[in-house]
């Protein structure tokens, strides 16, 4: 059951996903892919045709849905999800739908403390009968194996850029999404944004030792930043290369200095 044409859902591919969905009875599933994909969208796009029928009309809020997503602590912006932010959902949980089920959305679930993973598989063991749990992360292997076993997963792919050119012709502009319909539209509902971190980033890539490594410090704090880099190093495969290898070393959390210090050696013109 694919979306049809006229559906007012911004949601862009996934139609194997959507068609899936309204058949699942598991009571837990597990959203992954790359960030930006929609995979939250998605999972509003369920709740409200868990309760309206599928396909669902379009309802950014519903009361039968709770959204739990991280939160930004400490001066560095780290950000996880503690015990204290899962604890409400026994509250929630504990009332009836006032349509058919309750659904929470919990984002970021690979940044779950184990206090709080731990507190979750409690609510996972024996669920309410109208209760539905939606986690969102990178990949199952993110998370706890205990929780990853109880959910049942459901994969994001990329958009297709055939897709992504209903919203933009642009090539670098599409280059910059790589296939994330979300960061496509954040750039196009910012272009002044997203202009000046792609200037940053061919600045970047030309200037001298000391300044392309104060530059990288800037453009890979955030995510997008990343992606400008990406969009310009398409066709240089040894960049890419170094690229992917620095964001690996960064997520596995090696010393951020060593990485941006190796990566600014590898992108010397």
């Amino acid at each position: 059951m694919a979306l049809p044409a006229a559906s007012p859902w911004p949601i862009v591919g996934h139609e194997e996903v959507l068609a899936l969905l309204p058949r699942l009875r598991a009571h837990a599933l597990l959203f992954t892919g790359p960030e930006g994909v929609g995979r939250r969208l998605v999972a509003r796009w369920y709740a409200v045709g868990l309760n309206r029928g599928f396909p669902p009309p379009y309802l950014p809020e519903h009361p039968d849905l709770l959204e739990i997503a991280p939160k930004e602590r400490g001066l560095r912006g780290e950000k996880e999800v503690r015990l204290e932010e899962v604890e409400p959902l026994w509250d929630w949980f504990a009332t009836h739908p006032r349509e058919r089920v309750k659904v929470a959305i919990l984002d970021a679930a690979h940044l779950l403390t184990e206090a709080a993973a731990n507190a979750l598989l409690k609510l996972l063991e024996e669920p309410p009968a109208y209760a539905r749990l939606v986690l969102i992360a990178p990949s199952r292997d993110t998370l706890l194996p205990t929780l990853a076993s109880r959910l049942l997963e459901v994969p994001f792919a990329p958009v297709l850029q055939e897709k992504l050119s209903a919203l933009t012709q642009d090539p670098e502009l599409l280059a910059y999404a790589a296939g994330a319909p979300g960061r496509l539209r954040r750039a196009l509902q910012d272009p002044e944004g997203f202009q000046a971190r792609m200037e940053r980033a061919k600045e970047a890539l030309r200037a001298g030792s000391l300044a392309r490594l104060s530059l990288l410090r800037e453009l890979l704090a955030e995510e997008e930043g990343f992606f400008a880099l990406y969009a310009l190093l398409r066709e240089n495969p040894r960049g890419l290369l170094a690229l992917e290898a620095a964001r690996e070393a960064l997520e596995r959390y090696v010393n951020p200095e060593v990485v941006l210090a190796r990566l600014s050696v590898d992108l010397e013109p």
